[in-house]
């Protein structure tokens, strides 16, 4: 039940405790400290009460990876189980009808088999034609109920189609990262899984790409975060380029991107990852709202092969590593685990 004194009560919090962590009431901010004050949201609660709790900074990025995270699964969820609540309802409305029917059909029979009975008798010209008169009215009756059923059934084939398409929508959705276009983390991991399992079932050869983009946060401070996320859709777009068929590019989190190449050895996967590398790098970024051209941004790429039996964090880990050896190494560079440069190096924050 809505209960206005309490949706008032939580936007009172969510407001103050937005100002208390020094976050900027934007609709989006407001939405993530709302969902956190009501307590209904279980990874908004964690995240965030941890954030709190140990009086980390709420920065930009922070934001958009618990708005990634915890709120566009939850309103998938939410339109999935709508959809589901009509789906169902146009369902029981169906079999409804289809209940309707069976009596219709069943009355028309009683009413022939009475004829039938009665045609058996003696009858006079005038208790015929009654008959008949009554035969032809039943008939006529149950051809109006019937193409009344076939017109309502197919409008309820039509929600259906409807309903099944909407929630296409919804699904591809909540698999789509929404700033870039491209797939999610959900979607990433999804794909990381079915991966590892073919190759433990002896299937073809897969490598992953882990992608970052060189001073990222330098470049969202100076130049302001709309044109951050130009730069991130202009990432995004590359790496779109450069995959095919059955490949997965996602936005892995923050300014990092993940891409797994089915069919790719670690050579071929090698060079793939240089062509985006060389793609990033040969675009001029202009700030859309005057024009100025701020000249070009670069990625780092590590470059890992997935082995049989692995678990999908050790493939992670070490195309982490190989990613964090791009950038000790000067960045703008791809870095595979066979590359020596990376034997020596612990990945960690770079």
């Amino acid at each position: 039940m809505y209960k206005p004194e309490r949706e008032q009560a939580l936007a009172k919090t969510a407001l103050a405790l937005m100002g208390e962590c020094g976050v900027i009431a934007t609709p989006e901010n407001f939405e993530l400290f709302y969902a956190y004050a009501s307590g209904e949201n279980p990874a908004i609660t964690q995240a965030m009460g941890t954030l709190i709790s140990a009086r980390r900074p709420f920065t930009p990025e922070i934001l958009l990876d618990l708005r990634l995270r915890c709120l566009s699964g939850a309103r998938a969820a939410r339109a999935m189980e709508d959809l589901g609540a009509n789906m169902r309802g146009v369902i029981d409305d169906v079999l409804g009808k289809l209940e309707a029917s069976a009596r219709d059909t069943s009355n028309y029979k009683d009413a022939l088999s009475a004829a039938t009975g009665e045609l058996g008798a003696e009858r006079s010209p005038a208790d015929l034609r009654a008959l008949v008169d009554r035969l032809v009215a039943a008939t006529r009756a149950m051809e109006v109920r019937t193409r009344s059923l076939e017109g309502e059934l197919q409008a309820s084939s039509e929600q259906v189609s409807e309903l099944r398409s909407k929630l296409d929508n919804v699904r591809k959705e909540s698999m789509t990262d929404p700033l870039t276009g491209i797939a999610n983390r959900k979607a990433f991991d999804d794909a990381m899984y079915q991966a590892l399992d073919q190759i433990a079932a002896g299937g073809e050869e897969v490598a992953l790409l882990l992608c970052d983009i060189d001073h990222f946060k330098n470049f969202n401070d100076t130049w302001g975060h709309q044109t951050g996320d130009q730069v991130l859709r202009l990432v995004a777009n590359c790496l779109a380029e450069n995959v095919k068929g059955r490949d997965t590019a996602a936005r892995y989190g923050g300014e990092e991107f993940a891409v797994l190449l089915r069919g790719s050895g670690l050579a071929a996967a090698t060079r793939v990852a240089n062509q985006i590398r060389e793609g990033v790098k040969s675009k001029k970024l202009v700030k859309k709202s005057t024009g100025d051209v701020l000249g070009t941004i670069t990625i780092s790429i590590g470059v890992a092969q997935l082995m049989p039996g692995e678990s999908a964090d050790a493939a992670i880990r070490r195309a982490d590593a190989c990613l964090y050896g791009a950038k000790h190494h000067g960045r703008n560079q791809v870095i595979n685990q066979n590359d020596p440069r990376v034997a020596a190096l612990e990945p960690s924050a770079a």
